[in-house]
């Protein structure tokens, strides 16, 4: 069962850190985030591959985006 992960609030994408096809665990580092110049880290709240990288490197997301699909 695929997990979407969605943005919890307007951001600038800083960081891209996996790639589709990649396996991941449970708190590993997907997106890096930049919100009033703090760094927001977006985690994997379970084990799968990445299925889907919705957002690039510099773009700014609003609350509700699309970040990455897990499988």
């Amino acid at each position: 069962m695929a997990e979407e992960i969605h943005a919890e609030m307007v951001a600038g994408v800083m960081s891209v850190l996996v790639s589709v096809g990649d396996d991941v665990g449970i708190g590993d580092t997907l997106v890096v985030l930049e919100s009033m110049k703090m760094e927001i880290p977006v985690l994997a709240e379970r084990s799968g591959r990445v299925a889907e990288i919705a957002v690039s490197e510099g773009d700014v997301i609003q609350e509700g985006d699309l970040i990455v699909v897990l499988e």
